[in-house]
């Protein structure tokens, strides 16, 4: 036996990258991470992809994280519907960022041969760490999308903020056949406190990760073993 860690408690999905995901109850995980998750991205002429920095790869596009995004039927075979921020779909997506970032050298892009995933392609976050974070900048709504993880788990009570440090180089069985090795974390950028539908812009969330724990939080995994992951799956280090 190992050791358990937790239960799943949310699975998100980014059909887009940089918009507001989509909950599911489960998801297939293949060697690429959850099937469809970024698998599109608003993308400019010069082949950057929408995000909130500019890097080498990526363009600062600010209030794309109002819009979110979904697969139709939750199925990732067709191409991602784009809700405007009253949730709307709209009928074409890349119209639709062309007038809302008052642009016109952007497309709404599937992923080519340069991957659209900042760093590694799973991110789990424990609610030990986000309880931290809530009490850290009271005041501020936060939930688990201010830093947009493909996973929550749910630890048991009493378990300490930034447990996912100590799972780094370890592997995890998720459920029956899923395993993921726990690489390192996330280095957090001005993503965590941006504005996204009823969460307010605040600086405080950025600033005390970066106090507390030199910017870093969660854990960032690779797929050992594909498989599925779904709502109240164990996840047991092994």
């Amino acid at each position: 036996m190992g050791t358990a860690l937790g239960t799943i408690e949310r699975i998100w999905r980014y059909p887009i990258k940089s918009t507001g995901g989509e909950p599911l109850d489960e998801a297939a995980v293949d060697a690429r991470g959850l099937v469809g998750d970024r698998l599109y991205a608003v993308r400019d002429t010069e082949g950057k992809f929408g995000s909130g920095k500019n890097t080498r790869r990526f363009r600062r596009m600010p209030g794309l994280l109002r819009l979110r995004s979904r697969y139709p039927g939750g199925a990732a075979t067709a191409v991602p519907e784009l809700l405007d921020p009253d949730g709307d779909p709209v009928p074409d997506p890349t119209s639709f960022v062309r007038h809302y970032l008052d642009r016109d050298d952007v497309e709404v892009a599937r992923e080519g041969t340069i991957s659209h995933f900042d760093q590694l392609p799973l991110s789990v976050l424990t609610t030990a760490t986000l309880d931290w974070v809530r009490a850290a900048v009271p005041g501020v709504p936060v939930d688990e999308r201010r830093f947009r993880p493909n996973l929550l788990v749910r630890t048991p009570p009493g378990t300490p903020p930034f447990v996912e440090d100590a799972w780094f180089g370890g592997t995890a069985r998720i459920g029956g056949a899923l395993c993921v090795r726990f690489e390192r974390a996330s280095e957090r950028c001005v993503m965590t406190n941006e504005a996204q539908q009823d969460l307010p812009h605040s600086p405080l969330i950025l600033r005390a990760i970066a106090q507390a724990h030199d910017m870093r939080l969660d854990a960032l995994a690779t797929v050992a073993q594909p498989g599925r992951v779904r709502l109240g799956d164990t996840v047991e280090l092994i």
